[in-house]
């Protein structure tokens, strides 16, 4: 099947010929209604810039452009509708508005609408168009009458101009959007996982070694109390304080770790690695193959990765074993984690896998998750390779 000229294969625009066919009647057609789409859209573009700025000064002039700009949108994706069926230009529609689950309320809102430049790019594809459309709606008219016979030439030449403009300007700018609208998402990821770790550190310090400690200080006065006259009574509070210290020292040797083990950061992924398996109830076998430390915070994701996964290991597969492997792939960190359990584990499980491949994405990091019924379950993560020293001249 030859396919037709105005439907390349390729982004370069299609050669101008001589022949009357399908495409070339969708290209004067383009051309005619290009007039009246030029007007209107820069009708629009005037008023909502004459008006928005004007008002700017008051409390509606910059809503009203804001809201203005996501009519916008709205004019670039009828051009971008308009030249894919007309012209048969490919082009991908940008990422929607991104939306954090932090920024909520007006100002953010307003914001974001104001900045938008995908919106922009459109009001400036409105406001060119108009001596364009003026052109080539005159240009065609006269040629219907007068030329023709090289009508479907001029035609073709027009139109590929038509497809320059709106290449350049309506298509996404090289996946920025949708790599900022990204950014966005995962940097609202980021700053809602720190609070959510600031508020577990907080419950747990308040209802474990604080309460504890108040206790002990309540013992220890009630001891001091009985010192004189029942020394024996005092003794035995004395001792009870002695094994609630060594209580509250576990705990926070266990808050400690969960902040940042100290075996981490002293001896690597490979030692503490091994630790998080020595505490699984099931056999792992853990194997790290790095002739390297990353950077610590990349240490610190892929420990508590594991450490997650090891824990729904322990509760919820009911494997009889699981490996740990690690290792370096040019300038990315691979980790994998496989236990020989029932399998059937999902990202929307309630095991926090979720949560997890959010983490990681947040970071430009992967997270795949592989466990069929009956098992068994293969999890892969990769995260980007930052060099420790690397990431310590950027701080310094």
């Amino acid at each position: 099947m030859t396919m037709s000229p105005a439907m390349p294969d390729s982004d370069l625009p299609p050669p101008a010929r001589f022949a009357f066919d399908g495409s070339t009647w969708k290209e004067i057609a383009y051309l005619l209604a290009n007039l009246p789409m030029a007007i209107a859209g820069f009708v629009y573009t005037v008023f909502l810039i004459g008006v928005g700025a004007g008002l700017s000064v008051t409390v509606v002039g910059l809503p009203l452009l804001a809201l203005g700009l996501q009519g916008a949108r709205g004019l670039g994706r009828a051009e971008r509708g308009r030249a894919r069926g007309m012209l048969g230009v490919r082009i991908d529609e940008p990422s929607p508005m991104a939306r954090s689950t932090r920024e909520t309320g007006f100002f953010p809102w307003l914001w974001s609408r104001l900045k938008d430049p995908v919106a922009w790019r459109a009001l400036l594809y409105s406001f060119m168009r108009l001596p364009w459309g003026v052109v080539t709606f005159a240009v065609t008219l006269v040629s219907l009458v007068v030329l023709w016979p090289v009508l479907p030439f001029i035609a073709r030449v027009l139109t590929n101009a038509d497809r320059a403009m709106a290449r350049g300007l309506l298509s996404p700018s090289d996946g920025l959007e949708r790599r900022i609208a990204e950014l966005e998402s995962d940097r609202g990821v980021v700053v809602d996982t720190a609070a959510a770790d600031l508020r577990r550190i907080e419950r747990d310090l308040h209802d474990g070694a604080q309460a504890r400690l108040v206790a002990l200080a309540m013992g220890l006065g009630l001891a001091k109390e009985k010192l004189t006259d029942d020394p024996e009574a005092a003794a035995r509070m004395v001792d009870e304080a002695h094994g609630e210290v060594k209580v509250a020292l576990q705990e926070l040797r266990d808050l400690a770790r969960g902040i940042h083990p100290a075996v981490l950061t002293d001896r690597g992924l490979d030692a503490a690695l091994s630790a998080i398996a020595s505490r699984c109830t099931v056999p792992v076998n853990v194997s790290v193959d790095l002739t390297s430390r990353p950077a610590q915070a990349i240490e610190g994701i892929a420990y508590f990765t594991v450490s997650e996964l090891l824990q729904n290991v322990s509760k919820h597969s009911h494997a009889r074993s699981a490996s740990v492997e690690v290792w370096r792939t040019a300038d990315r960190l691979m980790i994998q984690v496989q236990d020989d359990g029932a399998g059937g584990a999902r990202l929307d499980g309630g095991t926090g896998m979720a949560g997890l491949a959010e983490r990681l994405g947040a970071v430009d990091g992967l997270f795949v998750l592989d466990s069929p019924e009956g098992g068994p379950t293969t999890v892969t993560a990769e995260l980007p390779w930052r060099d420790r020293s690397d990431a310590t001249a950027a701080h310094a």
